[in-house]
């Protein structure tokens, strides 16, 4: 069977700061491919419409696959999938990821038949056996499909995360994709899922909080495969358990692979391992994300963080003493007044890590969907990206904007533009004389893509469709009314 799969096009936050290979979706194709179908992947990303469509002329597929991950991507996956049926009125439409895991239903409802069908969970399982059963017209008998005939069967966790390595000859202009000053940079996958239950996050609840890993055989495998001199490993919290990170280092020193390494973790892992992380340090680990989320106990508890500010200092004297570059997330709560950004900002301009302020969104699948007592102010898919307010804000809407875009301005005048260029001149250097530029470009965007105006007009916009409101709200936030209904897969059953 010819199948095109699709990456919908870059949200707000990728105009600037980041530019990822569709890794998921790579590794479905590799799923695929095993199955003898002929694959294509077009990333809408770093491809136009126009190629989009080209494609489709020349490629006829019989299935065409979106992927999802992204709510605010939502009506533009819906419209490829009209027009697609337009021209291609016997192709199987299907989309699945992520966020439309969580939000199936609605999205064959906005579709009107568009979409024959939403996979729910991994989609490596789910992929492979919805082309299988397209001919026999039983896609509603897949597990993890939801159709126009409603959700069957729960989906299937993927066995094995070394199986159906990423396909990343199939996409094409791999050049573009970047994170930070890393350019060009690809992306590796060592674990999946999280054993946190953050209340603003979905992991736990798209993996049913569990936790599984590639062996080292398979993740230093895929790393001979990479080409790129950057690798951005996209774990949620990277080496959770340290001898795990410690196998693929040795791996790797085996092999004598060394790359330049992005990654992401937590402030208490990163103490609790410390020496695995000191290890990849000399393998070539130079940028690490911290997701603070909050400065002070109380929402510190609010986000069911699980950690301290002593805790999280401590990590940040740490990875400084390391020579990381650190960037750290904020969640604003719309409800702060010109104060709290004050504070805020004040804070940033005091530590050298770089500051990425980010809103507070309660996201179906998240437990603040279900227990955030605000009503939400839109309903439409494109706001729901962490850059825009969805829920009621203290300040006038377009003076909250102000605020928050003077915070994040933090960001622009410590590492970005001339302080970026005066920092960064040799690397700069380098990347221009292979003919990168992705990070070149980003360092002067920020006031373009980050300002009020822009913003607020976004709520504005007439929205085509719009999210199903979530039900009435906890009375208590702290005790939602039934955690298990936000699972995706299922939790194992735990032993005592």
């Amino acid at each position: 069977m010819r199948v095109l799969l699709v990456h919908p096009s870059a949200l707000m936050y990728s105009e600037i700061f980041l530019r990822l290979e569709p890794l998921g979706l790579e590794r479905i194709a590799t799923a695929a491919l095993a199955d003898g179908h002929d694959v294509r992947l077009i990333d809408l990303q770093v491809y136009g419409r126009a190629d989009f469509e080209r494609e489709v002329a020349g490629f006829r597929p019989e299935a065409v696959g979106f992927s999802l991950n992204y709510l605010a991507n939502v009506p533009e996956v819906v419209n490829l999938a009209k027009w697609v049926k337009t021209v291609l009125p016997g192709c199987t439409v299907f989309a699945g990821g992520h966020s439309v895991s969580f939000v199936a239903e609605e999205v064959l409802d906005h579709a009107g038949g568009a979409i024959d069908a939403v996979l729910k969970g991994e989609g490596e399982t789910g992929a492979p056996a919805l082309l299988a059963a397209i001919p026999d017209k039983a896609m509603a008998e897949v597990p993890g499909a939801v159709t126009a005939d409603g959700p069957g069967r729960p989906p299937v966790m993927l066995h094995s995360l070394d199986d159906h390595l990423p396909a990343r000859h199939l996409g094409g202009r791999r050049r573009k994709y970047f994170i930070g000053v890393m350019d060009p940079a690809a992306s590796v996958e060592f674990t999946r899922g999280c054993p946190w239950d953050c209340s603003f996050c979905s992991a736990w609840t798209f993996y049913g909080r569990s936790y599984r890993r590639l062996s080292p055989q398979a993740a230093v495998e895929d790393l001979t495969r990479v080409a790129e001199p950057g690798v951005f490993i996209v774990d949620d919290v990277a080496f959770i358990k340290a001898e795990e990170g410690h196998e693929i280092a040795r791996e790797l020193e085996r092999r004598r692979i060394r790359k330049e390494y992005y990654l992401e973790t937590r402030c208490d892992v990163l103490l609790r391992n410390e020496e695995v992380f000191r290890r990849w340090r000399r393998l070539g680990l130079t940028y690490m994300f911290l997701g603070l989320e909050a400065l002070d106990e109380e929402g510190l508890r609010q986000f069911r963080k699980r950690t301290t500010p002593k805790v999280n200092n401590k990590a940040l004297e740490v990875a400084r003493d390391m020579g990381l570059m650190v960037a750290i997330n904020i969640i604003a709560d719309p409800d702060w007044d010109e104060a709290r950004f004050a504070f805020v900002r004040e804070w940033a301009m005091s530590v050298p890590e770089i500051v990425n302020i980010t809103v507070q969104t309660p996201y179906p699948g998240t437990e603040t969907w279900l227990t955030e007592s605000r009503k939400l102010t839109t309903l439409d898919y494109r706001l729901f990206d962490v850059q825009h307010a969805v829920l009621p804000t203290r300040l006038p809407l377009h003076r909250f904007y102000e605020e928050l875009v003077k915070t994040q301005a933090v960001l622009a005048r410590k590492h970005l533009g001339v302080a970026a260029l005066a920092e960064t001149t040799g690397i700069v250097a380098r990347q221009l004389l292979r003919g990168q530029t992705n990070f070149v470009k980003m360092i002067w965007k920020f006031n373009k893509v980050y300002n009020a105006d822009r913003q607020h007009s976004e709520h504005q916009r007439d929205a085509e469709y719009l999210l199903s409101p979530p039900q009435e709200a906890a009375a208590v936030p702290a005790a939602p009314r039934d955690r298990q209904d936000l699972y995706v897969h299922a939790p194992a059953r735990r032993r005592g």
